[in-house]
């Protein structure tokens, strides 16, 4: 009896410290352990079908092909035009649907597909968050903002929600300032839900996304609009892919 009580004794200060352990983990080790971070660095690149849809109307319809540490990566729409970028230069083919939008898309939507993988990133930096929401006892909520000259929008902000069950990010608050400032971009948040996760080679990835306004107190206000994910599959590097016409424009 003295052997077996013995033995229960140590399964359960074996649970306890594991459990200590784990509510010691930072916020950011947390997540990034519930995708499966060390995994998914390990592919090479991720390929999937982005169809986003803003205000009623199509945005986009494309397919994206990206280098897992973000380095590369190609936007290819239906008519065959191309988005290709190299770290920050931004290359593209005459025939894309938006010019105007051509860095804002070869930048945005991949960062909101990479995000749950690039809380690390260097220049990133992590405070707590007092969230007032209702709901606020459901999640892990920090505040991520960034260091000075860190990628094209150092003055954006995100607040980002955790799962507290799974660690999963399920929303993320955020401001865009690259075209009218932070002051301006702070008087309209918006928020990026991430919804039915879905393994692809045992990692966990959201297949649909639904955009939301964004008040502090509050939460998610109205919904802006949602893209679905499909045929989404990790792949290996082609070099040749990522690199551009020789007849295409810089952004």
């Amino acid at each position: 009896m003295k052997k077996i009580a013995l033995a229960l004794t140590a399964i359960i200060l074996t649970a306890v410290g594991c459990k200590s352990n784990e509510e010691n983990l930072k916020f950011t080790e947390k997540v990034e352990k519930a995708h499966h971070q060390e995994e998914f660095s390990a592919k090479e690149a991720v390929q999937f079908n982005l169809k986003l849809e803003f205000g009623g109307k199509d945005r986009m319809d494309a397919k994206f092909t990206i280098l897992t540490n973000s380095t590369k990566g190609v936007i290819e729409y239906k008519n065959g035009a191309k988005i290709v970028f190299n770290k920050d230069k931004v290359y593209y083919s005459t025939t894309i649907p938006n010019e105007e939008s051509v860095r804002f898309d070869a930048f945005t939507w991949e960062y909101f597909f990479l995000f749950p993988h690039k809380l690390s990133d260097p220049g990133t930096i992590w405070n707590e968050y007092d969230n007032k929401e209702k709901d606020a006892t459901n999640y892990l909520t920090e505040k991520l903002t960034f260091k000075s000259g860190t990628g094209d929008a150092p003055d954006d902000w995100y607040v980002v929600y955790a799962d507290k069950t799974t660690n999963l990010i399920e929303k993320a608050a955020y401001i865009v300032s690259i075209n009218g400032g932070k002051e301006a971009a702070e008087k309209n948040p918006h928020a990026i839900q991430y919804l039915e996760y879905k393994e692809v080679d045992g990692i966990p990835i959201a297949t649909k996304w639904v955009f939301w306004g964004w008040e502090e107190g509050k939460g998610l206000t109205d919904e802006l609009g949602h893209a679905t994910l499909t045929d989404i599959k990790f792949v290996k590097e082609d070099a040749d892919y990522f690199i551009p016409g020789t007849d295409f424009k810089t952004k």
